[in-house]
């Protein structure tokens, strides 16, 4: 283990110069990559997983600009890959600096605190925590004031919370494998914030890093059940199935005429005049039970 911990260190010294050109200047190179470490050796499933996976995660927390300190975002193992997840205080973080919003509160809500959200034209959310006791989690709430002093509001239950979660692919991952190893397990009340200021955000005028950062693609709902599925294509009913449809599944089928090639005209049954003179073809009669829109008209 601590020849792995010894590879990946001097890996990531070797990307100081590009972590150096992503990052804010008052995070300094030597801070990130010593709380990189830090967040590896305190998570020993990080050393199993593909490192190029694990190395893209660390930029990606440098592009955000943001420390993988478990707080402002972290990088956790998902299918044998390393992901970089931002967090709720990282999230505040970047937009306060964005100058796209001047305040962002995120709270849960708790079964024994006394709350009040309503809607229409005069919205408003009251939120007074139990002092002890607070309970089980039952939604979470996010209140924006914009620069222009524009207040707005978000609230989720905790069964539409609940719902997000169970569409994760992180989350469906550590369960089948027995873990806890995902964030919906080890800290579920970050994920509940987490997931209202997700769908708060696609209300609000937002920066294209800021927007790219809040849509992490691993959290987004997969398709549901119930989602209406494309028909498969059908080919075109047969002889067999014609008769059957016409009523007359009991009479033996006849074998369909090969189809014509496009570039040769379907022959017609007309008198052929030649120097020898020869009686014209009669038309056969179609056998009993052949469909008569199968004739081909003289």
């Amino acid at each position: 283990m601590s020849t792995e911990v010894a590879v990946i260190r001097q890996a990531l010294e070797k990307m100081t110069p590009q972590f150096k050109m992503a990052l804010p200047a008052h995070v300094s190179t030597e801070r990130f990559v010593r709380i990189l470490m830090t967040a590896v050796s305190e998570k020993p499933q990080l050393l199993e997983c593909d490192r190029a996976s694990l190395y893209g995660a660390a930029m990606r927390a440098a592009q955000d600009g943001l420390l993988p300190d478990g707080r402002e975002g972290a990088i956790v193992p998902v299918k044998g890959k390393a992901t970089w997840r931002p967090m709720v205080a990282g999230v505040r973080k970047k937009v306060r600096n964005s100058g796209e919003v001047s305040s962002w509160s995120v709270h849960v809500v708790k079964e024994n605190d006394a709350f009040d959200y309503e809607l229409g034209d005069a919205e408003h959310i009251h939120h007074k925590p139990a002092k002890k006791d607070r309970g089980a989690t039952v939604g979470a709430y996010s209140i924006v004031i914009l620069k222009d002093g524009e207040r707005s509001r978000e609230y989720m239950g905790i069964d539409e919370i609940n719902g997000i979660r169970d569409r994760s692919e992180g989350y469906k991952y550590a369960v089948a494998k027995g873990s806890k190893d995902t964030p919906w397990l080890t800290d579920p009340d970050e994920m509940a914030k987490k997931t209202v200021v997700r769908r708060h955000s696609k209300g609000l005028p937002m920066s294209t890093d800021l927007d790219g950062m809040l849509r992490d693609p691993d959290d987004e709902p997969l398709p549901l059940a119930d989602d209406p599925v494309p028909p498969a294509p059908t080919e075109k009913p047969g002889l067999k199935e014609r008769m059957a449809a016409s009523g007359q599944a009991g009479s033996t089928p006849q074998a369909e005429p090969p189809k014509a090639e496009p570039s040769k005209p379907e022959p017609l049954d007309v008198e052929v005049i030649t120097t020898e003179a020869k009686p014209a073809p009669q038309p056969t009669a179609p056998p009993k039970g052949h469909p008569a829109d199968d004739e081909v008209p003289i």
